[in-house]
């Protein structure tokens, strides 16, 4: 690569293969594609609808690159009662209405809602386009209107003024990229399988073997919600030191690091209490089932469960016993429905917990935890490929 930070050059990206040395053209969107948008048949008419064209919405695009079967499909009749229109393999689906600035590429005829621009290359590459568009979803986005909802017309799109060099440069650009998008969901399907591996064998763990069980309540010394000092009164929060754990904080096995804190005086003002390190954090209510093992002292807000377990109670092993189908299903039977869906612990202390002896138990966190550990390896490394593509796609576009 071929660094150019250096050269007083507008139309010259940071980074580029040595041997292209011309510059960038200045181009708009509507020189390099087709924008067209999308449309809705009837959902009333029922011949409009299961019938053999793909049509996507939105929802099902930005996850991938490729996009090939729709949750729903339409027929001819409702294709050609609609605005929406028939898109040929390899067009970019790109959403212009709520998610803004979301693509993928269509491998296969389709056609898609009003929620979407289409756009079908014209004397450029698909995957140069398809990696351009992600570079300017923050124009997309600033050139959205909308009070319900932000929405970008095809017009706007179509205006967008860019840089663009040969066709040539544009390939290996294209090549370049996805490469690091392949890895990337090779790494995810890896991620994938190792997640789908843990749960079967932490399913089968707890299903196939007759261990004691004890109510949930004798599990633990102390269990219980936290609570929210007042948001009006900055000397519950400024220069607070007390870690303060909120549902986001609750994406991995172990709570290694938080982003937010409360004071002593915010502590003893509210319902919040200071967990011990080596705990159980859950969340039992609005995103029920959310769970870390906190490796320092913590307090929680409301809706979130602190437990400490007994001396005789090894925290991985009920870390794993609390991620089970099993236990799982037996909150969900006891959620109370209201305005915001909670599992309380008076209910969860009657769920039958297994017991094994104590070295059983370790042998089992042991097994697991190694698989866990392997699997937050593999999951750093996801990231760090996708820290990668989007540094690439800072420096190799203008």
């Amino acid at each position: 690569m071929a660094d150019n930070k250096d050269k007083k050059v507008l139309n010259v990206p940071a980074l580029r293969f040595p041997e292209f040395t011309k510059g960038w053209a200045t181009k708009s969107i509507s020189d390099l594609a087709t924008v067209t948008g999308g449309g809705t048949p009837d959902t009333t008419v029922k011949s409009y609808w299961n019938g053999y064209i793909q049509w996507f919405t939105p929802s099902e695009i930005g996850k991938n690159k490729y996009v090939d079967l729709s949750l729903r499909t339409i027929t001819e009749e409702g294709l050609n009662n609609s605005s929406a229109k028939l898109l040929s393999p390899y067009t970019i689906l790109l959403s212009s209405r709520a998610t803004v600035g979301e693509c993928s590429i269509a491998l296969q005829e389709c056609a898609t809602n009003q929620g979407f621009q289409s756009l079908i290359a014209k004397n450029c590459d698909i995957d140069f386009l398809y990696y351009l568009i992600q570079t300017k979803k923050k124009e997309l986005i600033r050139k959205a209107c909308g009070s319900t909802f932000l929405e970008i017309s095809a017009n706007e799109i179509r205006k967008i003024h860019t840089y663009v060099p040969s066709i040539n440069e544009q390939k290996k650009i294209g090549v370049l990229l996805s490469l690091i998008d392949k890895r990337i969901d090779t790494q995810n399907k890896i991620i994938e399988k190792l997640e789908t591996l843990i749960k079967g064998i932490v399913d089968s763990i707890f299903t196939a073997n007759k261990f004691p069980k004890v109510p949930f309540k004798e599990i633990y010394v102390r269990a219980g919600e936290g609570g929210t000092p007042s948001t009006s009164n900055p000397e519950y929060y400024d220069n607070g030191t007390i870690p303060f754990i909120k549902i986001d904080d609750l994406q991995n096995k172990y709570i290694k690091t938080n982003k937010d804190c409360i004071t002593d005086l915010g502590l003893q003002k509210s319902s919040a209490w200071i967990v011990p390190a080596n705990s159980i954090i859950y969340s039992n209510g609005a995103t029920i089932g959310a769970i870390s093992i906190n490796l320092f002292p913590v307090c929680t807000k409301q809706g979130i469960l602190g437990v400490v377990p007994k001396a005789d109670i090894n925290v991985e092993f009920l870390y794993y016993f609390m991620t089970s189908t099993a236990f799982t299903k037996a909150v969900e039977r006891i959620v109370t429905e209201g305005t915001m869906r909670t599992a309380y612990l008076k209910d969860i202390n009657h769920i039958p917990c297994p017991v094994p002896y104590p070295v059983k138990q370790d042998e089992i966190a042991k097994m697991l935890s190694t698989l866990s550990e392997k699997l937050e390896n593999e999951v750093i490394f996801q990231m760090k490929l996708q820290k990668q593509k989007e540094f690439l796609l800072s420096q190799m576009f203008i």
